[in-house]
């Protein structure tokens, strides 16, 4: 029986099979780790923040779908995808999802509608992918 992920793969679908690569994956765990680290400095400005958070997490959860052997075809997929990469519940990935929504208004209609509780979900949400993130050992190319 095919897994979920392989469900979503193919031509035209929202995932495409790819050997995952121990560089790239080590590369976008840093780059999510360093912006989730900037995202918690209360020096930088709410929107600045957000914009850390959502990027970290994005990173992070793109990693997770790379060790699982594909890429995405849509930012957004990364997130609902978050169940069957990383074993994380609704409690993360709607945040997630929410966070994509509203980041998607700010860049595209110039409404980015931020709060400090939506950074601190959003801060937390990542954290949880961060941790699971960390369970997994560096791909050795082959799924």
């Amino acid at each position: 029986m095919a897994s979920p992920l392989e469900n979503l793969s193919g031509p035209g679908k929202s995932l495409q099979e790819e050997p995952p690569d121990a560089k790239e994956f080590a590369g976008l765990k840093r780059s999510g780790l360093a912006r989730l680290t900037d995202a918690t400095n209360a020096a930088n400005s709410l929107e600045g923040r957000f914009d850390l958070a959502y990027n970290a997490a994005h990173a992070l959860c793109l990693a997770a779908l790379r060790w699982h052997g594909y890429r995405p075809a849509n930012r957004y997929i990364v997130f609902q995808v978050l169940p069957h990469t990383l074993g994380l519940g609704p409690e993360v990935w709607r945040v997630l999802d929410q966070c994509h929504r509203i980041r998607n208004l700010g860049e595209y209609e110039g409404d980015l509608n931020v709060n400090e509780q939506l950074v601190k979900d959003l801060i937390k949400a990542c954290r949880a992918v961060a941790a699971k993130l960390d369970t997994l050992k560096p791909p050795s190319g082959a799924k």
